[in-house]
């Protein structure tokens, strides 16, 4: 298999899962790369026949079946109508809805938009992220039992040397992208798990990045994750309607898509020539391999992630009551450089600027247990079995080394679980860094479900880390520098 260099696209990326929440540094630049995969020739496989789409009159009503992550607003965009057309189709639906209800049949109105792509749906949302149904799954140990050079290969990954299986799995877990879903597209890519012979581009661009930082599996599957996260949720957030092919045309997602086939849709037509894109984003392509490695794909014990009208449990904000704290970073990355813009940062009071020790202490936002703890990093498992695939966790980044909680510890709302600082990934000045995920989904700060902390709300001015909170009359601006006009007291 060969790679050809394109310069198709421009982008960054964050090293080593930065991120950087009182100002962001300067990623290197990157290089999209086509590949070549070797494709199967079986017969295609679906899970259902392809539906052929008509040239709809303006305004037509078609008849649609929520999705899993469905809400509104994304939906209005997708179909090209709006939220008030979309309500006054269907009365049913509550005026405050957050998620709709999937397998719930409506009807929406519908402005006709051509070049629509391929209808065929690779794999359910559950299958993407690293939910529920992956909760049984022993990435290593599946890895170590196929006979494919995967199992060998070792790397330095996140402060250790960590085989290919460790790699997969830590970088799954990290991004909350399904570890089946990143063997399946090792395995399509390169026979990661069936050929014991390693390619000899494994740690040249093998999956399609080419930048500063890129020259082994580690950064490229770095890259990866984070592609497909931009991709899957920009489509759950309407924002990505479309997007180039590598010989230049444009093509626009069928608006029926689920967002997991957008995500894998997107990031093929970046890295393959037309005819191999085509061919990976069919039944012949990644959905085969897929199947022959972990089966059915559209089985009913795969579940759901969000369900309807989901809510948040009250949260608080995440640091002493009466202190004053900076409110340093409007929603932006949770992990990597791209979507979903999960995240939100605070800075603690302060004399000096930068990195710096800090007495002050970050805070648990509500009830639950420290399911896993790493240098930098906490997640706090709010429903409290102790994993971070099920119900709601918040992740806390940038937490400083030296009195931080340990893993298993029960804490209430409240709870101190150590202190800000600089230490995980990059940053300008000491920090904590807090994003939220529900069953394995991250839940933008910004969304149809806004992170909401004591009644404060994020609003993003459309950039990453520009933005404000407000809580009723009351609106703080972000800024990186701490300045008066960023300053909010936790009340509690």
């Amino acid at each position: 298999m060969t790679l050809t260099q394109s310069t198709k696209r421009a982008g960054a990326i964050c090293l080593l899962l930065s991120m950087v929440v009182s100002a962001c540094l300067p990623a290197p630049q990157l290089i999209y790369q086509e590949m070549t995969p070797t494709l199967p020739i079986d017969e295609e496989i679906t899970a259902t026949p392809i539906p052929t789409r008509e040239v709809f009159e303006p305004g037509q009503l078609v008849d649609y079946t929520i999705q899993d992550g469905d809400n509104i607003a994304a939906l209005a965009s997708r179909f090209n109508t709006t939220v008030s057309e979309i309500l006054k189709a269907n009365p049913v639906i509550p005026q405050t809805t957050t998620t709709l209800p999937p397998g719930m049949p409506v009807q929406i109105p519908i402005y006709y938009r051509p070049l629509w792509g391929s209808p065929y749906q690779i794999i359910p949302n559950s299958l993407f992220v690293n939910g529920p149904a992956q909760r049984n799954f022993d990435t290593v140990s599946y890895v170590q039992s196929q006979p494919g050079w995967l199992k060998d290969y070792t790397v330095y990954a996140y402060g250790d040397w960590r085989t290919g299986g460790e790699l997969v799995d830590y970088i799954g877990m990290s991004y909350s992208v399904s570890p089946r879903l990143l063997l399946s597209m090792l395995e399509y890519r390169a026979e990661a798990l069936t050929n014991p012979t390693k390619p000899a581009n494994v740690d040249r661009f093998l999956m399609g990045y080419h930048g500063e930082f890129s020259a082994n599996l580690y950064y490229q599957l770095l890259w990866l994750a984070d592609t497909l996260n931009s991709g899957y949720y920009q489509w759950i957030d309407g924002k990505l309607l479309s997007h180039d092919l590598l010989d230049g045309s444009l093509e626009l997602f069928d608006p029926w898509q689920n967002a997991a086939t957008v995500a894998l849709q997107h990031y093929y037509a970046m890295v393959l020539p037309v005819e191999d894109y085509k061919h990976a984003i069919s039944g012949l392509g990644l959905a085969k391999t897929y199947t022959d490695l972990f089966g059915a794909i559209w089985s009913a014990e795969h579940g759901l992630i969000l369900p309807g009208s989901l809510e948040q449990p009250p949260m608080n904000l995440p640091f002493m009551p009466g202190k004053a704290w900076s409110y340093t970073g409007a929603p932006h990355p949770v992990w990597g450089d791209k979507q979903p813009w999960a995240a939100i940062d605070f800075a603690p009071p302060s004399e000096v600027s930068g990195c710096f020790p800090s007495s002050e202490w970050v805070t648990a936002v509500a009830d639950g247990v420290l399911s896993r703890t790493e240098p930098g990093l906490a997640i706090l498992d709010l429903d409290g079995d102790g994993d971070e695939r099920t119900g709601w966790v918040v992740l806390y980044l940038h937490l400083a080394f030296e009195e931080a909680s340990r893993q298993g510890r029960e804490v209430k709302a409240g709870d101190v679980i150590g202190h800000p600082s600089c230490e995980r990934g990059r940053a300008t000045g000491t920090h904590v860094h807090v994003g939220r995920k529900y069953n394995g989904q991250w839940i933008p700060a910004d969304s149809y479900l806004p992170f909401n902390m004591e009644g404060w709300i994020p609003h993003s001015f459309g950039s990453a880390y520009k933005g404000t909170l407000t809580r009723h009359e009351k609106v703080i601006t972000a800024n990186a520098n701490s300045d008066g006009k960023s300053k909010i007291v936790s009340e509690r």
